[in-house]
């Protein structure tokens, strides 16, 4: 999309919108407490600028005009709630562009959507912002907007408070466009006798000194194998990495069949190519005790891991309930490698996971992100099943995800949805490629359902998707090296 003429802001403009931003109080100094707990010597509140409408305008237009010479290209644009939503909602009037809204939550009625709009999957989206601190809330609505299959690398912002958002936004793909920095709007108030000097030199001191960018710990220079022997490594993770090297594959396999013979071809002939095999038996329609000590055997002979997915029908349970469930019969019996569990339940989760377990010594991944459109695993919740798995890194040993979520080499990330092509299904499913997901996001095994599953030729699919896997996993290495 090309670009409407827009108001053009020479320097002396920009300095001109600054100095009405801070005759009507949009910027304050003094003592705030911010969302972090910190007392910050500055505060934007350019929530104020509504009861501005001119001055709404010239703040809308400066952000247009920064995307413009940036030379972004993008489709439509969407705002981050709440107050960049009448800022991105003036550009898209003002210069005809489509336009989506994010919303923080989901409605319980109507159609759950996240994302409001007509959205074509594969079109890149421009985020619009007003006040740039960590990046965190940018990069929320990216993630909401990569989920229904948009593009992000580009996001405007007005003010980049120079704390690191810029960087972590760089890191996760995402190029931040500023209208103007902290350091900018302190030499346009200092120059004109605004504030003094003593002012400037303490915001310019607390941004320096509480700057919210942490560089990744470089953990993905490591191979698999050497994660595997890091002292700190769940012996089960160890083991599947191990795997993983030695038969150069990160492929696991979705196996959701109703046949047991089905579901033991697969093992049988898919197994040499793949680290993980990902069941789901209550599916099944003729399910015996038989099949899970033939799946054990070919477990053993092709060097693989068994994944049970009971995160619905068990583990999204309270405590005691879990319990019952777990002692019901063979179907529900931790008899598998891996088993998942959400995070959602009452804190004696895990325990109680681990008094069905017993001694069986199987490892739990917890589901901390779902590829699904319009899911209500937000930000904070990703946060606290991190948490939780840092608590009970004796079971836990990594997490269902659409991306790396935890710095600790130990954990294994795992993430589903991956298919050749990036897009959505009709039932809300959203998918990523290989590349993306191991190169980009981070994660460590690309989980293959339909792609594999529903091909005329399973073993040539599998082989497929193996061999990229693999090459992202080594593109991945060299980049980090």
């Amino acid at each position: 999309m090309k670009f409407a003429n827009s108001i053009k802001m020479s320097d002396a403009g920009l300095d001109s919108l600054i100095l009405e931003l801070h005759k009507i109080h949009a910027i304050k100094f003094g003592k705030f407490k911010l969302k972090s707990g910190l007392l910050s010597p500055i505060y934007f509140d350019l929530r104020v600028i509504i009861s501005y409408p001119a001055l709404m305008d010239r703040v809308a237009a400066s952000l247009h005009k920064r995307a413009k010479d940036a030379g972004v290209q993008f489709d439509n644009l969407c705002g981050v709630p709440y107050t960049a939503l009448p800022l991105c909602t003036i550009i898209c009037s003002a210069n005809k562009y489509p336009m989506l809204i994010r919303r923080k939550e989901a409605k319980d009625y109507g159609t759950n959507r996240m994302v409001e709009g007509v959205i074509h999957p594969g079109q890149r989206c421009l985020i619009v912002e007003d006040v740039v601190t960590s990046g965190g809330s940018v990069l929320e609505t990216a993630e909401a907007l990569k989920k229904e299959g948009l593009k992000i690398t580009d996001a405007v912002v007005f003010v980049d408070r120079e704390q690191g958002g810029s960087l972590m936004l760089a890191d996760k793909g995402i190029t931040l466009h500023s209208v103007v920095s902290v350091s900018k709007l302190l030499e346009v108030l200092l120059k004109a006798g605004k504030i003094d000097l003593a002012t400037s030199q303490d915001v310019k001191s607390f941004t320096q000194e509480h700057n919210t960018y942490k560089p990744p710990i470089p953990d993905e220079i490591l191979s698999y194998g050497a994660r595997a022997g890091l002292p700190d490594t769940h012996p089960l993770a160890a083991q599947l990495l191990k795997i993983m090297e030695e038969k150069k594959t990160n492929l696991c396999v979705s196996a959701d069949v109703t046949s047991s013979k089905e579901l033991l071809d697969i093992a049988s002939k898919l197994g040499p190519l793949i680290c993980v095999l990902k069941t789901h038996v209550d599916i099944l329609e003729d399910f015996s005790e038989d099949v899970t000590s033939k799946l054990a055997e070919f477990a053993m002979r092709h060097n693989f891991l068994i994944f049970e997915d009971r995160k619905i029908l068990m583990f999204a349970d309270i405590g005691n309930m879990l319990k019952n469930e777990g002692e019901c019969g063979p179907q529900t019996s931790l008899w598998p490698h891996i088993i998942n569990a959400h995070g959602l339940p009452d804190p004696g989760l895990l325990q109680c996971i681990r008094v069905v377990n017993k001694s069986l010594g199987c490892g739990c991944l917890l589901i901390a992100q779902m590829s699904s459109q319009g899911c209500l695993a937000t930000a904070g919740y990703t946060q606290a099943v991190v948490k939780m798995a840092e608590e009970h890194s004796d079971f836990v040993f990594g997490f269902i995800s659409g991306s790396k979520i935890s710095e600790k080499p130990g954990f294994v990330h795992m993430t589903p949805g991956v298919q050749m092509h990036i897009g959505g299904d009709e039932l809300g499913q959203q998918y990523s490629t290989p590349e993306d997901v191991i190169c980009r996001k981070g994660s460590d095994i690309i989980i293959v359902g339909r792609g594999i599953i529903a091909s005329p030729d399973r073993l040539k699919a599998a082989e497929e998707y193996r061999k990229i896997g693999w090459e992202a996993y080594l593109k991945r290495l060299s980049q980090g090296s």
